[in-house]
């Protein structure tokens, strides 16, 4: 009959020791992830909530404006980039998502005599008729973006009675000063009232 020397029973109980460390070091972990993943989870599910709420404030904003049926006449100028949001003019983290407006796409300009065209693959496309252009501004950044100085063309408008800031990044940026240039002409004196209430709130 075999026993065991009791020099080696420390050794044993040693080795026991750690293949239980091992169980509740694991089952920690398991409830670290699981506790993470309920966190980021109710994050998400009060972003949304208030996302919600926000788009319920802005209720009374019309429904976004659509190119005349006759089309929008002849491209002055045209160009492609992203789409990064629309918030109160003046005020870049006060962000609008009725209608969409809230959501970053792709989207490709085109401006013409009658007004802006924005098309924007996998959101809602909108339509800015001239006479509602109040103006363009390079700018650093609008809500949930911020770039370098100038890195955001953005676009003021009238829709429902509210200002509204709008903020795209072309493809080549380069191209962004132009479009400031000829918004700003198309506008008159609006897009020159519009940089000088800027530089006044900046």
């Amino acid at each position: 009959m075999s026993s065991v020397s009791t020099t080696n029973l420390p050794l044993i109980g040693l080795a026991a020791d750690r293949e239980s460390q091992q169980v509740t070091d694991w089952a920690a972990r398991i409830g670290w992830v699981v506790g993470l993943v309920l966190f980021v989870a109710l994050l998400y599910w009060l972003m949304r909530q208030g996302w919600k709420w926000r788009g319920t404030l802005q209720g009374d904003l019309p429904e976004l404006p659509q190119p005349p049926e006759h089309g929008s006449g002849e491209p002055l100028l045209s160009a492609g980039g992203r789409y990064h949001g629309s918030t109160t003019a003046g005020q870049w983290l006060d962000r609008i998502v009725a209608h969409g407006l809230g959501t970053r796409s792709r989207a490709e300009l085109t401006l013409t005599e009658h007004g802006l065209d924005v098309v924007r693959p996998g959101a809602q496309d909108f339509f800015v008729p001239a006479d509602r252009l109040r103006g363009a501004r390079l700018d650093t950044g609008i809500a949930g973006k911020v770039l370098t100085e100038g890195g955001l063309l953005i676009v003021t408008w009238e829709h429902g009675g509210r200002r509204l800031d709008s903020g795209f990044r072309f493809d080549h940026s380069a191209e962004q000063a132009g479009w400031v240039e000829k918004i700003n002409a198309m506008c008159g004196d609006n897009g020159v009232a519009a940089m000088q209430q800027h530089k006044e709130g900046a």
